[in-house]
This record gives structure tokens, C-alpha cells and sequence, in this order.
């Protein structure tokens, strides 16, 4: 439900200021007002035409197809502060779904190009978003092309981890949607996904702690499993760091 307008445009010298300064693509959707979208339903769906794009303020989103005899693919999620629907393409080519209460903000494709184009700053900054999505694509690629179930996994909760950390509560990560969600992201049934969670809890790498938390016991381990500690360098594992 669309907030009222008193909430949204406080301070609109200032937003048009950091607009006008270039500071990010993120700054182009606070003219807009946020919308709350309750978990379950649906933002936009596959094949209408791209007339927004969206930004995620607050909440779980899904990217999803449908392929064959109705078997739904989910290609990405995305949480706060990303973006949807930056591609080039006119219609959506996937069905965006709020995994839990969402609140967004959306702006014309029109408009959100004619600001890129009138920035310095805004050009490079969309060029490395869809070049951050391009990379993304391919990570999932090789994910699913590549990794068995217990790599595709360990991948899954890391990257999780990654973008909520610091964990909380040493080593808890929060895991909003539902196992049947993962299965359909990572390729594997809902069955294989509960086993390799059970296996990877006897072996004390990764404890589910409720219905949507994991408790990361060993996270060398899990990096390791993953099939990807070559990516995981000193630098960078200071984002998934336990305490």
C-alpha cells in the first residue's frame, strides 16, 4: 500500500541535491514513495512490459521462470538496497515475488535513463551494475552446471552469509525463504536440500536452529565444501566472519 506523500518527500531539496551530485543509483528512487508489498505477492510478472525498474528498501525478493510442464526456476533473490529490473531487455523476463513483507520503491525506465544519461557518475555506476548481473548469471551457470548438491548448498548459505554478515549470535545467519525456494534455486528437490542440511549438521558444520536459521559452526569448512575457497581470500572473509 502506497505510503502518503508527507512521509516520503521529507527533505526533497536534499534528494535532489544527491541526485544531482551523483551519488548513486539507489538516490534516483527516493523521489519515490515506498510501497509495502505483503510476502507472496507479486511486483511484476514474466513477460509484461519493463516499464519500471524497482528497488528493494526492506525485505526478501525472488526472481523466478516457469519452464516445461510448469516447473518454477528461481534465478536470483535479492534483499535491501538492490535492484530490479536494470537489464535491457522490454519486457521482464522473470516473475518478481516478495519472499517476505517487502517495501519498495519503483521509477520509470524513462526516467530512470534520462537521469543515468544527464550523470557522469550514474553512467559507470550502471555499467557496473549490469556487469555485476552478467557475473551473477554466470556464478549460477556454474553452479548449476558444475557443483553437486552439497557444493550448490554450502555456496548458497555462504553467499547468504556474506551479505547479512556480521553473523549474529556467533555464527547465526537468518535464512528467509523456505527450503522448497532453495531447492528451485539451486536446481535440487526439497528432499535433497533437508538431507544435506542433516548431513552437514553431523558433521558440525552448519546447525538449523528453527525454521529460518542456520548456526555456522565451522565456516572454513563450509567455504571449503562450497568449492570456491579460492574466492574467499583474507580480505574478503572478513564479511562472513563469526564473532
Amino acid at each position: 500500500m502506497l505510503m502518503q506523500n508527507n512521509h516520503v518527500f521529507e527533505n526533497v531539496e536534499k534528494i535532489g541535491e544527491a541526485i544531482g551530485a551523483g551519488q548513486s543509483l539507489s538516490s534516483l528512487f527516493l523521489r519515490s514513495a515506498a510501497e509495502t508489498v505483503a510476502a507472496g505477492k507479486v511486483i511484476c510478472w514474466e513477460g509484461d512490459k519493463a516499464q519500471h525498474l524497482f528497488q528493494v528498501e526492506e525485505g526478501v525478493v525472488r526472481l523466478h521462470r516457469i519452464i516445461g510442464e510448469g516447473r518454477r526456476v528461481i534465478t536470483a533473490f535479492h534483499f535491501a538496497g538492490d535492484l530490479i529490473g536494470a537489464s535491457l531487455q522490454n519486457d521482464f523476463i522473470f516473475t518478481a515475488e516478495a519472499v517476505t513483507e517487502c517495501k519498495i520503491r519503483r521509477m520509470s525506465r524513462k526516467n530512470f535513463h534520462e537521469e543515468v544519461a544527464r550523470s557522469e557518475a550514474l553512467g559507470p555506476a550502471y555499467i557496473s551494475l549490469l556487469c555485476q548481473e552478467a557475473a551473477a548469471a554466470h556464478e549460477q551457470m556454474v553452479l548449476l552446471s558444475k557443483k553437486n548438491a552439497e557444493e550448490r548448498l554450502c555456496s548458497f548459505i555462504v553467499k547468504l552469509a556474506s551479505r547479512r554478515a556480521p553473523l549474529s549470535r556467533q555464527g547465526l545467519v537468518r535464512v528467509p525463504m523456505n527450503r522448497q525456494d532453495i531447492a528451485d534455486h539451486l536446481g535440487l528437490t526439497i528432499e535433497t536440500v533437508s538431507r544435506t542440511i542433516t548431513k552437514l549438521a553431523s558433521r558440525n558444520i552448519v546447525i538449523p536452529e528453527g525454521r529460518h536459521d542456520l548456526r555456522i559452526v565451522n565456516l572454513a569448512r563450509l567455504i571449503q565444501l562450497s568449492g570456491d575457497a579460492d574466492d574467499f581470500s583474507d580480505d574478503s572473509c572478513h564479511r562472513v566472519k563469526l564473532h
